[in-house]
């Protein structure tokens, strides 16, 4: 077992993650100015979506209002879209209802030590577990960019963790949200998944599954939902994505871009700040503290609540010919997957340098991608092609 040096950084890493813009949190004094807790669907395709989103679905022979009143639920594998071109996602008023979003469960990417076959050098002795520690309340002043981002998949409804991130060419004005590529597609065996949307500072008071039973939606989703208007992820995770991760886990990322409900403010303006992602892959050696935030949801953890695990990384390459993964020590389990993972900055700002991707079946650890050259190159498209929508 390794060990582990003093984590000079954390303090300071937690606190990189508050409130950096003005931005009033949920109830306060610009309340009127956040989005609501219900979504509307208007005109074709659905609110802010793309114009041309019903002549998309029925391209591939889907009639928009059948899906809408829930043809969605059907998967037949041959109508299944699973290109990076034919992403749709009408928005559908009222789905994501507190009760639903309470109601779904984990995409948990678990493995064990007969997955892991990259060989020694390059990756690292198995770190020690770190005990998940609940976010500070209220979640909008120590983690304003992080959230839920839900999912409809043919098991039912699911859910991961995201993070706001900034949008190069709209500086300040971010609709772009980091998540992981097994969040939004299902890899090699599939297509996209469905009604995806984000909820920023989900249950930001973080009361308990119990004091949510009757909760009103402002409590569970303080900025409302944001349904996603276009998803991109990795050409390796589409082809190569699996169960345990497989052989596109070191590419499993993800950029959503989402549309504000009542089309006036940014997400950035509305949460009150975004993360800069790091795409220079820093070495391990070089890190002193890495933190993965997230809501983890399978047990012993419920995903009503906040967690975070900070820790030094290492390296772990699953499979021969697959670029390594950063890898923590971290208890947090399925749910906390597409959580950011983030560094202190040059500048003292926290940095989105990784997210959540896989995880042991005894939930002691967290591996999560390494961004490069086509991560940046991802986030640069979407940005230049979505983000002034």
């Amino acid at each position: 077992m390794r060990s582990i040096r003093p984590l000079l950084a954390s303090t300071g890493l937690a606190a990189a993650l508050a409130l950096t813009a003005t931005a009033c949190g949920p109830g306060g004094d610009n309340a009127d100015g956040k989005p609501s807790a219900s979504t509307t669907a208007q005109g074709k395709g659905g609110a802010g979506l793309p114009a041309d989103v019903a002549d998309t679905l029925k391209k591939h022979g889907v009639d928009l209002d059948r899906w809408k009143n829930g043809d969605w639920k059907n998967w037949d594998k041959s109508k299944w879209l699973r290109d990076a071109k034919d992403f749709v996602n009408p928005v559908i008023a009222g789905l994501w209802k507190p009760e639903r979003m309470k109601s779904a469960k984990d995409p948990q990417k678990t493995m064990d030590a007969s997955d892991i076959s990259g060989g020694q050098g390059v990756t690292d002795p198995e770190p020690r577990p770190v005990q998940a520690k609940a976010e500070s309340l209220p979640y909008h002043n120590y983690a304003a960019p992080v959230g839920k981002v839900f999912f409809d998949s043919p098991k039912g409804p699911m859910v991961c963790s995201g993070t706001v991130v900034k949008d190069p060419a709209h500086p300040g004005k971010s609709n772009l949200v980091w998540t992981a590529g097994h969040c939004v597609h299902q890899g090699a065996q599939g297509g996209w998944y469905r009604n995806i949307a984000f909820v920023p500072a989900y249950n930001d008071q973080g009361k308990s599954a119990t004091q949510l039973q009757n909760a009103q939606p402002q409590e569970v989703a303080p900025y409302g939902a944001y349904w996603a208007d276009w998803v991109s992820t990795s050409n390796e995770w589409i082809s190569g994505g699996g169960p345990t991760g497989g052989t596109g886990a070191a590419n499993d990322y993800a950029v959503l871009h989402v549309k504000p409900e009542n089309g006036t403010k940014s997400l950035e303006e509305t949460v009150g700040n975004a993360l800069t992602v790091n795409f220079s892959t820093p070495p391990v050696s070089s890190i002193s503290a890495m933190g993965a935030w997230g809501y983890p949801a399978a047990p012993p953890y419920d995903g009503v609540k906040m967690f975070k695990c900070i820790d030094r990384p290492g390296r772990l390459t699953v499979a021969p010919g697959t670029a390594p993964m950063y890898r923590i020590g971290c208890t947090m389990t399925g749910g906390s997957s597409g959580g950011g993972w983030f560094i202190t900055g040059a500048d003292g700002k926290a940095e989105l340098v990784s997210n959540t991707s896989i995880g042991p079946v005894t939930s002691g650890w967290l591996a999560g991608p390494q961004l490069g050259a086509g991560a940046e190159q991802l986030l640069t498209q979407m940005s230049q092609k979505y983000g002034g929508q």
